[in-house]
């Protein structure tokens, strides 16, 4: 019988590539996104669901879960692939626009896995995969936005991946380093308050560093699809996946320490 993946944020990027990458592999794919219209791709595939699901409606996520359930029976997988960038000048960005961040980058994130979990705790087996970021571990100048909600997705993950062991149920976090999506655009908001002209020397460098990037390096939404597929399914206790060979060696240096013998001393303190 073919497992079941349910997927945030498909309709582009490291979420499309996943729900292809999974449907080569013969699972059943539950692709879902904002706008359904962006789905076509999956349109002729008779094991894939294209559905709605908006991260700042609740109603939504509990509507897509129920409609994967109904199709398929499980969700043996869950991929927290949606999300976006809010950078610029704390001082000059509004309290709007931190809510906003939080709550599609943690607060939807949360919302969808309680959806998902009496399903799984039932079953008592099941994979929550977190896309994360090296911007959930290190940060840059102007990311202050961003980089508390990806680092609150890694501290959830990893006090739920023991809360959650117990039951079966295992919790993986992907951190990608630069990908070629459009991140940098429709997925990027950035703030700024040119009368606060102290900061503007940095979110002039800032931008320049941004429009010269070199992106010859990144990685692509295939690469990082298939690093999701193998976490989701090597069966193992590993919580962090590190994607990228230039992003394992920026997050080696800044935690040089043997994060996974730690973790599993804590594992064992715990009786898991």
């Amino acid at each position: 019988m073919a497992q079941t993946v349910f997927i945030t944020g498909a309709s582009s990027g490291i979420g499309k590539a996943t729900a292809h990458f999974f449907k080569s592999k013969d699972w059943n794919v539950v692709a879902t996104m904002r706008d359904v219209s962006a789905g076509r791709d999956f349109a002729n595939e008779g094991s894939c669901l294209v559905t709605q699901l908006d991260l700042l409606d609740a109603k939504s996520i509990d509507t897509a879960v129920g409609k994967a359930l109904d199709s398929f029976g499980t969700i043996d997988v869950l991929v927290n692939n949606a999300g976006y960038g809010a950078y610029g000048p704390l001082e000059g960005t509004s309290m709007e626009s931190l809510r906003r961040q939080m709550e599609v980058n943690f607060f939807g994130l949360v919302a969808t896995i309680k959806a998902v979990l009496p399903g799984m705790r039932k079953a008592k087996s099941g994979t929550i995969v977190n896309v994360s970021s090296v911007g959930g571990r290190m940060c840059y100048p102007l990311g202050s936005l961003y980089h508390s909600s990806k680092w609150a997705v890694e501290g959830l993950s990893e006090a739920l991946s023991y809360e959650l062991l117990a039951l079966g149920i295992k919790i993986k976090i992907i951190e990608p380093g630069g990908v070629k999506t459009d991140f940098s655009g429709r997925s990027f908001d950035f703030s700024n308050d040119e009368s606060l002209a102290e900061y503007q020397p940095m979110v002039t460098a800032f931008r320049s560093a941004q429009e010269s990037m070199d992106t010859s390096g990144h990685q692509t939404p295939e690469e990082v699809a298939s690093l999701i597929y193998g976490a989701a399914t090597d069966e193992s206790n590993q919580l962090r996946y590190i994607s990228g060979k230039g992003t394992q060696e920026l997050l080696k240096a800044r935690f040089p320490g043997d994060e996974e013998a730690f973790l599993e001393n804590l594992r064992k303190r715990f009786g898991l």
